[in-house]
């Protein structure tokens, strides 16, 4: 892609980093931005700016906020469940189904040797410290972790380092998509819906 500006060409180099964003929309966004006006460009780098400066991961659950304490101290949680997540993106998807009231816990990412990322890596640690100063509060623990191989080690790793605890230790329910075709389901998640059946009510 040629361009007639080494501005327009960084600003498009830039903006192609961020993902899902390929050059062509990033150089749709960078002549977006030229026809606003300067302070509407004005504030949208003034906030980018601010965010990266200003945000904050809370010190017990890892969400990021404003300030270091989030919505793990409100009374409305229930303090006695923590649903474990890879990364905030999972917080704010289980939060805006309305189905879950309980506390979270972000691990910043799953354990993968092939990357690199062990569980030094992770918020592990942090989240084993939590159950042993609510000194029995905690009843259940919930792994809502990727349905891979490096989600369900992580889980697995978790889940033996939680074995001298007396916390039941589950997992979000794997199966069939609603209106999904069967044919055209994986092997592993058909077997899994298949394992985890419920029964019929009529």
């Amino acid at each position: 892609m040629n361009f007639q500006s080494k501005l327009i060409e960084n600003a498009v180099e830039e903006i192609a980093k961020l993902p899902g964003i390929g050059k062509k929309t990033a150089l749709r966004l960078v002549l977006h931005l030229l026809k606003q006006e300067e302070q509407s460009t004005s504030l949208l780098t003034d906030s980018l700016l601010k965010l990266r400066k200003e945000i904050k991961a809370c010190k017990t659950c890892y969400m990021i906020g404003d300030t270091e304490e989030c919505s793990c101290g409100k009374e409305h949680r229930d303090q006695s469940v923590i649903c474990v997540v890879e990364d905030i993106r999972d917080v704010i998807a289980i939060d805006n189904t309305a189905q879950y009231r309980g506390m979270f816990h972000v691990l910043g990412g799953i354990i993968s040797p092939i990357e690199g990322v062990s569980p030094k890596d992770l918020n592990i640690e942090a989240l084993i410290e939590r159950v042993h100063e609510a000194a029995g509060q905690v009843k259940e623990i919930i792994m809502a972790l990727p349905s891979t191989m490096e989600g369900d080690t992580t889980a697995y790793y978790i889940g033996k380092k939680l074995k001298e605890y007396k916390v039941k230790v589950s997992t979000i329910a794997r199966g069939v998509p609603i209106g999904s075709e069967l044919e055209f389901t994986d092997e592993i998640t058909l077997g899994r819906s298949i394992q985890s059946r419920v029964n019929y009510d009529l």
